[in-house]
């Protein structure tokens, strides 16, 4: 059974980083972050495989926050950068199984497992 468990979060100025972590307890072959901020439906913030290419990144975080991995920890990373105060939100860790397309991978529907999420909280 595959599972998720997300961490970093935390509250930071505009202009901050934060680096969030995801521990994979089982075989997957995607994961991707995605966000969900209140009253709004949870958007695709980044997306790798697991040999850790085919990345693609939501046009609104697209040089800013990087998604990267460490197989032999497990672990997948975002690296966020440049935060801005509409960069708040719940962020989750996702994966599949299976092989996506570019336009699926940030998808929340082509995803079956979920972490518990993370709150990300940038002031102004």
């Amino acid at each position: 059974q595959v599972q998720l468990v997300e961490s970093g979060g935390g509250s930071v100025q505009a202009g901050g980083s934060l680096r969030l972590s995801c521990v994979v307890t089982g075989y997957i072959y995607r994961m991707a972050w995605f966000r969900q901020a209140p009253g709004k439906e949870r958007e695709g913030v980044a997306a790798i495989n697991s040999r850790g290419y085919n990345i693609y990144y939501g046009d609104s975080v697209k040089g800013r926050f990087t998604i990267s991995q460490d197989n032999a920890k497990n672990t997948l990373y975002l690296q966020m950068n440049s935060l801005k105060p509409e960069d708040t939100a719940m962020y989750y860790c996702a994966a599949t199984l299976r092989p996506l397309t570019a336009v699926q991978a940030l998808d929340r529907m082509n995803y079956n497992f979920w972490g518990q999420g993370t709150q990300v909280t940038v002031s102004s």
